[in-house]
């Protein structure tokens, strides 16, 4: 349990991001970050990119880590918009479903188009310098450049896999390789969850 005076610097952190007030009867773990550009975020599990500096983490009541947990409303809206429009037009050209790309984005960096993986994967998409040089790209921290490669890749694999999105999001995750050897979707723990999580993030911004 939390001590008062650290439940009260939880709110005034909620209260800072525009976030409701929530019971204070149980609580969920918590995860403030911020973002390159001064910005923060919050999240119900700890994200390991080294562009976010942690700045509390803690526990918080069970409502709101119900709801960062389930829908993340509040940190879907905030972090998409600035990339709404390019990843609509983008989408569209290539006929690709504008939610399927928000939540590869969401999954891959959250929004952070300073994202880099230990792997060497960069921007929005995480796109290997590899893959977005077969689409004629070279500078993945140019969030434009970056949106138009990772479309055009997602929809090269969408073909590919004859519009199954679950063996797409899987090629996307492990590559063609992995579910080619599997025949399906890999059984490695983080590409399973990779994918019920990128379909859980399409439902909602279709949604939203």
């Amino acid at each position: 349990m939390l001590c008062k005076q650290n439940r009260l610097r939880v709110a005034r952190v909620l209260v800072a991001l525009g976030l409701a007030a929530f019971t204070v009867a149980a609580q969920a773990d918590l995860y403030v970050y911020e973002m390159p550009d001064g910005t923060r975020m919050v999240s119900n599990h700890p994200i390991n990119n080294k562009y976010y500096r942690l700045v509390r983490t803690g526990q918080t009541p069970k409502g709101m880590g119900a709801l960062l947990a389930s829908k993340n409303r509040q940190f879907f809206r905030t972090d998409s918009s600035a990339y709404d429009s390019i990843i609509h037009q983008t989408a569209k050209k290539h006929s690709v479903d504008t939610a399927l790309v928000k939540a590869i984005i969401h999954a891959e960096s959250a929004f952070n188009p300073y994202a880099t993986s230990h792997k060497g994967a960069r921007g929005l998409m995480q796109l290997m310098p590899t893959t977005a040089a077969q689409y004629g790209i070279r500078d993945l921290y140019d969030p434009e450049k970056n949106i138009r490669a990772g479309v055009r890749h997602l929809k090269y694999l969408l073909q590919k896999y004859r519009h199954n999105n679950r063996l797409a999001i899987a090629a996307y995750n492990a590559g063609e390789t992995a579910v080619k050897r599997y025949r399906g979707i890999p059984p490695y723990n983080e590409t399973q969850t990779y994918v019920k999580r990128v379909l859980r993030y399409q439902r909602h911004y279709a949604n939203s």
